[in-house]
């Protein structure tokens, strides 16, 4: 069976690997991947059903800040390359920049910085055309279903820092000045090894918190994970209604 749609799964939308009807799972250690130790990032793959569509699922990711290369956070996306995958959805956590997209909403990328000072393409000369990362065609089909749910979908540029920390007020303020959307500690480097294999890529953001300095509350990766989780739930619903018309 030739499955060639992959969704991965960040911090806290485990939830939605739930709905999947599992046919094969494999742990990231049985594939040869590195293992990630933090919470609400399980570390398998698994080739299920999702809404009468076959597709993967990557639940979890490894990270720079965990010590990890370049190389070895995109190795996920390469793996499933070899499996046959060809359209990749990202997911993540994310901390919201923009006044107007509140916490607990969704923010499909647009576009991203990359501000992690590495790249997976590094080691020759990889240069690949990155002016359109996030495929229009699919964000169209995606905002035209969201409408027709009537899900409040925000779109903007997701900025990708190293961590493990997070953004301090000034780093805050200045993300914004340079016109970053919402900010987190993966996907970018996923979404460049992607877009230089060839796939069609589309990027979400769960807006979990406000950004520091934009709310007096103090930011924890146990909110997080609660606020992904409930989150996740306008995630299958859109998924539901755009998959099988794009299979």
């Amino acid at each position: 069976m030739k499955v060639d749609t992959a969704i991965v799964l960040g911090s806290g939308l485990g939830s939605l690997a739930d709905e999947v009807c599992v046919e094969k799972s494999i742990g990231f250690a049985e594939a040869g991947l590195p293992v990630s130790h933090v919470a609400g990032h399980v570390g398998r793959f698994f080739l299920g059903q999702f809404a009468s569509i076959p597709l993967w699922v990557m639940q979890g990711r490894v990270h720079l800040y965990e010590g990890h290369s370049a190389q070895a956070a995109t190795a996920g996306v390469r793996w499933l390359a070899e499996q046959g995958v060809t359209r990749i959805i990202l997911t993540n956590a994310a901390g919201t920049l923009h006044p107007e997209y509140l916490p607990g909403r969704w923010m499909m990328l647009s576009d991203h910085l990359n501000l992690t000072g590495t790249s997976p393409l590094e080691g020759g000369p990889n240069f690949f055309d990155m002016s359109e990362v996030y495929s229009a065609e699919w964000r169209d089909l995606m905002r035209k279903k969201a409408n027709e749910l009537g899900m409040p979908l925000h779109e903007g540029v997701y900025a990708g820092l190293r961590g493990p920390q997070y953004e301090t007020p000034a780093e805050i303020r200045m993300l914004r000045a340079i016109g970053a959307d919402a900010v987190g500690m993966s996907t970018v480097l996923e979404a460049i090894q992607a877009k230089a294999l060839g796939m069609e890529v589309l990027g979400f953001s769960c807006l979990t918190n406000w950004a520091a300095g934009m709310s007096s509350d103090e930011l924890n990766h146990r909110e997080v994970l609660e606020t992904g989780k409930s989150a996740a739930v306008q995630m299958l619903s859109l998924l539901a209604a755009a998959l099988p018309q794009d299979g």
